[in-house]
């Protein structure tokens, strides 16, 4: 198992309807990503900046390619395209960050 973690961007007045989205996750969404190897995957907003922080822990069966491709998760990306920043394919930008602390 690895996590790694990563921000997005949330644009300005969307933060009530990104939360509602979410709670309302896709049950075949949901099955979706952890059939592609993520156990767990947490989202945090800062309110002041409206950065989104996420953290995916990845076990070895993790594919990013099959993941990227599946017409499910094409269909979440252009769900979610009018709250954030995307590509051009309607996936979020995202921000790899690096670790520099882990306290097991």
């Amino acid at each position: 198992m690895k996590q790694v973690a990563f921000k997005m961007k949330l644009l300005a007045g969307n933060e009530e309807e990104y939360l509602r989205r979410h709670q309302e996750i896709w049950p075949k969404l949901a099955e979706l990503l952890k059939q592609n190897g993520i156990s767990e995957y947490s989202i945090f907003l800062d309110p002041e900046t409206l950065d989104l922080f996420a953290v995916q822990t990845l076990n070895e069966h993790y594919n990013d390619l099959t993941l990227r491709g599946h017409p499910i998760m094409k269909e979440w990306w252009e769900y979610m395209k009018d709250l954030m920043e995307i590509n051009t394919d309607y996936s979020p930008k995202t921000f790899p960050l690096k670790q520099v602390f882990y306290l097991p």
